[in-house]
């Protein structure tokens, strides 16, 4: 689970499982489902309208339901937990995206059931990010706070209205289709496009090869947070040939400026919901994985 189970993917493509939050509460059918599972390294089958993950254990074929796989994540933070308070863990809230819907939030409590938790609230991502950056105890006055979440694999977007301890709702909005991994792929799929040209060969089909690939991606996007250009670098990447690039962050933004005018309109959406504008917002909370 964790850093551990993202060193393994490049070795063990079709054995590591991520971004299951995008599989968590859906039905097979769902559209976007079906496009996420075709850059998954692992597979993702039907059974009986819902998507199940196959992958081989020992020679045996195992299925996995998305709840069980949270319920992973979530039992291993369990453990993390009760380790640093040397007692024993048994009840949890847990968040979600604002815009999770109800299927999507009964999965969740079934993941925190089968992890041996009693879930006690499911508490929305934007709500919780306040909390933890104290916005509930910096002042009695009324504020009007803006928090642009922007994960992994899904976003989301809410205007909270806190006054002392009391948080109101004013408008939320989210895309469970964007995230960190959305830039990562965008940047995959340059590369891609750059071997093909350089070596006459489509490596998209190719899971090893993907798998170190999306890793490197998502290194050389961090980079760029510091940097003006981020060299990749795979060894052994196809056949026993290394792969070098560089990428540019003006490359980047280009690669992906309608991913973050999706999240702009997205913001002036809630801002146009809640019937206010940028000017009457005290705030801005930046948070999520991305």
């Amino acid at each position: 689970v964790g850093e551990n189970a993202k060193h393994a993917l490049h070795a063990y493509p079709s054995q590591t499982v991520y971004s299951v939050k995008r599989l968590i509460g859906r039905t097979f059918d769902d559209p976007t489902l079906l496009e996420d599972i075709t850059r998954t390294t692992y597979k993702v089958v039907n059974r009986t309208g819902r998507p199940v993950i196959q992958m081989k254990e020992q020679g045996l074929l195992r299925e996995l339901a998305p709840e069980e796989i949270s319920a992973m994540v979530l039992r291993s933070m369990k453990e993390t937990a009760e380790a640093f308070l040397g007692t024993k863990v048994t009840q949890a809230v847990i968040t979600v995206p604002a815009y999770f819907n109800d299927a999507q939030r009964q999965a969740t409590k079934d993941a925190g059931r089968i992890a041996g938790l009693t879930v006690l609230r499911i508490l929305n991502e934007p709500t919780a990010a306040a909390i933890a950056y104290g916005l509930d105890r910096k002042s009695p006055a009324l504020s009007k706070i803006l928090v642009y979440d922007l994960g992994g694999g899904t976003f989301d977007v809410s205007l909270l209205q806190i006054q002392g301890e009391t948080f109101k709702v004013l408008a939320t909005t989210g895309d469970a289709h964007l995230g960190g991994e959305d830039f990562d792929n965008r940047i995959a799929d340059y590369f891609v496009k750059l071997y093909r040209q350089k070596f006459g060969i489509d490596i998209s089909h190719v899971p090893r090869s993907m798998a170190k690939l999306k890793k490197e991606a998502e290194r050389t996007k961090r980079l760029l947070s510091n940097a003006m250009s981020s060299e990749l670098e795979i060894e052994s990447f196809y056949r026993g040939r290394d792969f070098s690039a560089t990428l540019t962050r003006a490359k980047f933004e280009q690669l992906n400026i309608d991913l973050f005018r999706r999240t702009l309109s997205l913001v002036q959406r809630v801002l146009n919901d809640a019937k206010l504008t940028t000017r009457d917002v005290d705030e801005i909370v930046l948070v999520g994985g991305s």
